[in-house]
């Protein structure tokens, strides 16, 4: 068993910070954790146990509390050893279980699919980060190691590993503001996935790198002279771009190797905030600034808390300059971000005075929360994430002045969603600096956006065309599942109330005990649960109420209705996401229509002349007596044909005669007939057939028009 000597790298950056008490519990973790890990070996050689040592390691160099490391060291044990979660309660305490429990793999559970499980752990994982973010914390780490050693890996599985590192763990890092973990993450990823356009890019840069070593050296001088003039004590630091961050700048912008390098980076790291807006000046009057291309990061910090000011200027030589100016606070956090300034509940910790790095964690922690909460499964829960983990943002403003972060390209509908899900679910408008623009307005930074929302609206399935937040597209699927869920229970209750007529029974007289048998028998979790299978076509109403109807023979409780089995099921336009209307035919009330139970779907109407309607004739029990209710108020979509005469603004003269008739149109198709006539295709909105017999009308007088009519399939 490896001895506690084996800790001197660890204990060594352990004790620049921690108090002996703490040390000894260290070393009391890592000897349980080399007993536990007896006798297993990593692929990369050597006994298991100096992977977890290695892990406590790397959060040893960002300064994270004792009980991390202790879980860092143990973060293995439950998973791979007899030990359980209760062991390690017994040793070491309840926080340090619940850490390595979240980042332990749910590997005693049967999944379908590799990326089944994946998404699973990583689920349980993020729902363990919400409780401490610790939790993901040490999981950077241990993926931080496994990338280093990933050479003894199989190629495929290399690439696999360094996909998810890419995807996933990379830009959980950067939303955390852990920048060391990021960059390296990502050249380590870089170099696994694209082995040879890592090592192309990496011999350019050491070619390049002596060309522009003395220009670096001349400009840093000139910087640390001027400050120096005016009497600032500041630290001035010529920096590479990493491999990574060059390979995304040249494939996303097109350029070449030689191109991205013409940029020079530069930090300044100054002692406050007012040293950062002063130094500013001094760099703006030593280079010019390029316009447009000032950042100020310290007004409006990034998503994951991150400050400085960024500027772009002429540099010696025809080159450009890129300077980063931060106090030595903002460039800790710019450095290990969360775990910069994370406070934990001990008796020295202040956590009065949160950092904007600990605001944004616990927003993305939130957000991430609502997430899962809407999420149908883990695999949706984790492409929500990776949408959420996007790298560019915009900055927009609320009425009331309150600053709202989006990813690039999102919408208002986005906006609603992100100030609150309640406002999302009701927006009916928008106002982008006071201007009315569409809910798919496209904003930029800088807007002040104002939503205009009624309580009659809910959210619309085509939002989810072109929404970009994780939050909103979530939170729409979620209402629209529940929606669908609900217009199921209503359709199957309508539908087996219909069906217990036949058999002279009221469905308002079922007993509880008779529903509670039905639901035993039919090993249901509850009566609503029937009913929306039965509105989902899952469950046939008839033979439902034929189970009912057996159920009750020879009890004197026998439930008799009115007689009115031959009544239709009246439709009005009103019954949700389960009533559908054909696309072959495009009913409307006036039609004579004819349901048909399609399973997963529901009740699709179809025009009783519809040639479709020949393919159910082989299943009777699936046809529904239906028909329009007289006191429906709704629009239907119905398709129309116009013929008409080749001349210029002929589509945009009879798109306005059709709006003239107070009707809407949903799409609209045209191809030529031949030289002289032209054929229009238009889906449109009406109440009934005399609302569209009245359109035909009109449409007729107009001189261009030969013909206008209604399509029939």
């Amino acid at each position: 068993m490896p001895t506690p000597n084996s800790l001197e790298g660890l204990i060594e950056k352990a004790e620049r910070y921690l108090n002996a008490e703490q040390i000894q519990q260290i070393q009391a973790a890592f000897e349980f954790g080399a007993l536990a890990h007896a006798g297993q070996t990593r692929k990369a050689g050597g006994a298991y146990i100096w992977h977890p040592v290695a892990v406590a390691e790397i959060l040893a160099e960002i300064q994270l509390d004792h009980e991390s490391l202790i879980a860092a060291i143990l973060h293995d044990v439950i998973e791979d050893t007899p030990y359980t979660k209760q062991d390690i309660i017994d040793r070491f305490g309840e926080r340090v279980a619940e850490m390595i429990d979240g980042v332990t793999k749910l590997g005693k559970l049967a999944f379908d699919t590799p990326q089944e499980a994946q998404a699973e752990n990583f689920r349980k994982m993020m729902l363990a980060m919400s409780r401490d973010i610790r939790v993901i914390l040490i999981k950077l780490a241990d993926r931080l190691h496994n990338m280093r050693t990933l050479g003894v890996m199989r190629p495929d599985k290399q690439r696999r590993i360094a996909r998810e590192t890419l995807d996933i763990y990379a830009p959980i890092a950067a939303r955390l503001g852990i920048n060391s973990f990021r960059i390296e993450l990502e050249d380590l990823g870089f170099r696994a996935m694209y082995p040879l356009r890592f090592s192309a890019l990496e011999k350019a840069v050491k070619k390049a790198r002596g060309n522009r070593k003395e220009v670096v050296e001349q400009i840093t001088e000139a910087l640390q002279t001027r400050l120096k003039q005016e009497g600032f004590k500041a630290e001035v630091i010529g920096r590479e771009k990493h491999l990574f961050s060059l390979y995304k700048k040249m494939r996303k912008k097109r350029l070449s190797f030689e191109e991205v390098l013409d940029i020079f980076a530069f930090r300044v790291i100054v002692e406050t905030v007012d040293d950062c807006y002063r130094a500013l000046g001094l760099v703006h009057s030593l280079y010019k600034p390029l316009p447009g291309k000032f950042k100020d990061y310290i007004a409006i910090p990034k998503p994951n808390g991150y400050q400085s000011l960024h500027t772009l200027l002429f540099g010696p030589y025809g080159v450009h300059i890129e300077v980063q100016i931060r106090s030595e606070v903002m460039h800790k956090v710019s450095e290990h971000g969360i775990a910069a300034h994370w406070h934990y509940k001990e008796a020295n910790a202040n956590e009065s005075n949160p950092s904007p790095v600990d605001v944004r964690a616990q927003e993305w922690v939130r957000n991430l929360l609502e997430i899962q909460q809407s999420a149908g499964n883990s695999l949706d829960f984790l492409e929500n994430v990776k949408i959420d983990l996007f790298p560019d943002v915009i900055y927009v403003f609320t009425p009331q002045g309150e600053i709202i972060t989006l990813p690039k390209n999102a919408t208002a509908v986005d906006f609603a969603y992100a100030v609150h899900t309640n406002l999302g679910h009701a927006c009916v408008g928008c106002r982008i600096d006071r201007q009315l623009v569409p809910l798919r307005s496209v904003l930029e930074s800088g807007q002040t956006v104002e939503i205009i929302k009624s309580k009659e609206i809910q959210p619309n399935p085509t939002w989810l065309n072109f929404v970009t937040t994780a939050k909103a597209r979530s939170q729409i699927r979620h209402f629209l599942k529940n929606q669908h869920s609900q217009s199921a229970t209503d359709l199957g209750q309508r539908l087996l109330t219909k069906a217990m007529r036949i058999h002279n029974m009221a469905y308002s007289g079922l007993s509880e005990e008779l529903i509670a048998k039905l639901v035993q028998d039919l090993n249901l979790e509850n009566w609503d649960q029937l009913l929306e299978e039965i509105g989902l076509g899952q469950r046939m109403a008839g033979l439902v109420s034929k189970q009912i109807h057996d159920n009750l023979l020879g009890k004197d409780d026998h439930i008799i209705s009115e007689k009115g089995q031959h009544q239709p099921l009246a439709i009005s336009g009103t019954e949700g996401l389960v009533v559908n209307y054909a696309q072959c035919c495009h009913p409307i009330p006036g039609d004579e229509i004819i349901g048909f139970i399609s399973t997963g779907k529901g009740l699709v109407i179809h025009r009783h002349d519809c040639k479709n309607v020949k393919h159910f004739q082989n299943q009777p029990d699936k046809w529904l007596d239906v028909d329009w209710d007289p006191n429906s108020q709704e629009l239907f979509a119905v398709e129309i044909q116009v013929e008409t005469k080749n001349q210029r603004g002929a589509l945009a003269l009879i798109a306005s005669e059709i709006a003239n008739t107070k009707t809407d149109i949903e799409r609209v198709r045209s191809e030529d007939k031949d030289e002289t006539y032209s054929v229009m295709n238009f889906v449109i909105l009406v109440r009934n057939r005399d609302h569209l017999n009245e359109l035909l009308r009109h449409l007729r007088r107009i001189p261009i028009i030969e013909k206008a009519q209604r399509v029939f399939t």
